[in-house]
């Protein structure tokens, strides 16, 4: 049924890079739809065109950030299923940088096809948003599961670091440009700075779909023949389970796995919502919003970096320990703050710490996989199955809590609560990163 021939070599310079250079593709979604300019769009088009910032869903009236904090919720919903179902044959054929093209190109025309959204068609919105999701979530499960494949242990820190930086800091270009063409869009024959917003929508595919061909040219795997049979779609589902069971048995895996579900739920959430916080609680601009953001990426590439050394210095859990100590600082802070000034002070601390949290957390789950393991993609779907789950509930909490107060300060207290469990239980678990 399957035939696999020889692993690629590891620690190969030019296919680290290439892989590395996948997040200069996608991050522009996660910078410039999920972060930066979509979410000031959405808030700016549905409010013209229903009058306030309650609009009309399936019969329902709900807060227009509440049905966005759902959106985002159900396209990480989806994939929490779509994952194992892939995973499996991912393992067995080979088939990563296949799935990788496949949600490429879903998110790529998703983001494409906002450039039509207006604020009138609800519905259309919602459903690219999610597809949109799909799309990256998608392609970041089987793109994490390359990492163990390309390099030796001692190398994971330091390359998937390396991964973040690179789209921190090329997904900041794009953002720049677009700044600048909505600053000046006379300039460029737009008819407004919605419409040039509107614009990078385009743009944001575009370069998702045309960056991301170097990486699918240069990365390799190992490659099987099997035949399409209905126990092919249910391998991953035993896969999934087969790796809970790894799980159970090995403490470290599970305590780490657990914090990672606690801290990625505040992690993810402050990064959704963040736009939408300065905006609808302080009343922050556009353009005051998007070069906050771009704060946050600066620091965000310097933080991965320099936690990254950190933790060749000083170990995985100590880095780990010192970034949660600040997130729990972050959220009690946003509950209390009232100025522009204290929103840019808070946006740096979580520039800082946002990298280096993502980034350590995928290098310290892959030096817990088994070394004689070679379904990774398996062992990154449960590790992409607990972060997205975490991302739903995070999403879904969040919005209720501010559909119920009609504020969203009360939500970044929840959120504290996620981080503090986290740190303790990292700092009761003995990390040992080799597996028995």
């Amino acid at each position: 049924m399957l035939e696999a021939t020889l692993l690629p070599q590891k620690n190969n310079s030019k296919i680290i890079n290439a892989w590395c250079s996948y997040d200069i593709a996608n991050s522009v979604y996660n910078l410039c739809i999920t972060t930066a300019l979509y979410p000031i769009y959405y808030q700016e088009v549905t409010k013209q065109f229903w009058g306030s910032d309650v609009v009309t869903f399936l019969s329902l009236s709900v807060r227009n950030t509440v049905l966005y904090n759902y959106s985002i919720a159900s396209g990480y919903f989806f994939i929490i299923f779509l994952t194992p179902l892939l995973a499996g044959i991912a393992d067995m054929g080979g088939y990563r940088k296949r799935f990788m093209q496949f949600f490429t190109l879903i998110g790529a025309l998703s983001c494409i096809g906002l450039y039509w959204f207006n604020g009138s068609n609800i519905a259309y919105g919602f459903t690219l948003q999610a597809l949109a999701v799909i799309g990256f979530a998608g392609s970041q499960v089987n793109y994490n599961s390359f990492l163990p494949i390309i390099a030796t242990r001692d190398k994971h820190d330091k390359i998937s670091a390396r991964g973040f930086s690179w789209g921190y800091g090329g997904s900041m270009l794009l953002l720049i440009f677009n700044l600048y063409c909505i600053e000046n869009y006379a300039t460029f024959g737009f008819s407004g700075k919605l419409d040039a917003v509107r614009f990078a929508f385009l743009e944001v595919g575009i370069w998702w779909l045309l960056i991301s061909q170097y990486a699918f040219r240069h990365l390799k795997e190992y490659k099987g023949e099997f035949s399409l049979k209905l126990q092919v779609f249910s391998k991953g589902f035993q896969e999934i389970k087969s790796v809970y069971g790894v799980v159970a048995h090995y403490k470290p895996m599970r305590r780490f796995l657990l914090a990672f579900f606690l801290f990625s739920t505040g992690v993810q959430t402050i990064m959704l919502v963040a736009t939408l916080f300065g905006s609808k609680e302080l009343g922050i601009t556009g353009s005051k919003l998007i070069i906050t953001v771009l704060l946050i990426q600066i620091l965000g590439l310097t933080g991965a970096t320099f936690f990254g050394w950190l933790s060749g210095k000083r170990g995985n859990k100590f880095s780990l320990v010192s970034m949660l100590i600040i997130w729990v600082i972050v959220c009690i802070y946003a509950f209390f703050i009232r100025t522009e000034i204290e929103f840019f002070v808070i946006a740096a601390f979580v520039g800082l710490v946002m990298g280096g949290i993502q980034s350590q957390a995928r290098s310290t789950f892959s030096k817990m996989i088994p070394l004689e393991s070679h379904d990774t993609a398996s062992y990154f779907s449960f590790y992409d199955v607990t972060e997205k789950t975490a991302i739903v509930l995070g999403m879904v909490g969040f919005g209720l809590i501010e559909q119920l107060s009609g504020s969203m300060r009360l939500s970044t207290l929840f959120l504290s609560v996620l981080f503090v469990a986290s740190l303790v239980i990292i700092v009761k678990t003995p990390f040992s990163l080799t597996h028995k």
